[in-house]
């Protein structure tokens, strides 16, 4: 282990848990009807129920606190942390637009920049810690289908 990471401690990982924790309670905040105008939204077949939301997004807030940690226990802050931030930024900034503002449109151009950032933080990641650019494919993959959703709901609501 490099000795940055030795001076790097454990209870680092809180100020990430607290990042990952601060971006979800503003979209909490920005919507917090957001299961009754889900339930409301000409949705597709394939939609999953809102119930599903909020324990996917629990392990998915998890791995990337712990990604994020993980890059920054070994290499600090730099361009691979300057990303991770920024792709909780636009995390944080769809559920008011698509919830709270219901601009699906808006919501939905967000959203694949939000998809480009987590690509990019992961491939960043990977250059640093495997381990934490693999921890991101599950939220990944979660904004695809997210993106997908969203586009779907857009055309079914306009």
């Amino acid at each position: 282990m490099p000795d940055s990471a030795v001076r790097r401690p454990w209870w680092g990982l809180a100020g990430f848990a607290v990042a990952v924790a601060v971006a979800a309670a503003f979209g909490a905040l920005a919507a917090s009807d957001a299961g009754s105008r889900y339930a409301d939204l000409a949705q597709p077949s394939w939609a999953p129920p809102s119930w599903l939301f909020s324990p996917v997004w629990t392990v998915l807030y998890v791995l990337i606190a712990v990604a994020g940690f993980l890059v920054w226990r070994r290499v600090g802050i730099g361009p691979a942390v300057g990303l991770w931030v920024a792709q909780l930024v636009l995390n944080a900034a769809w559920t008011p637009l698509f919830f709270g503002a219901g601009q699906y449109g808006l919501a939905f151009a967000e959203i694949v920049l939000l998809w480009l950032a987590i690509g990019a933080t992961v491939l960043s990641f990977w250059r640093v810690s495997r381990l934490a650019a693999t921890l991101l494919l599950p939220y990944w993959a979660w904004v695809t289908f997210a993106a997908a959703l969203n586009l779907a709901i857009w055309r079914l609501n306009s």
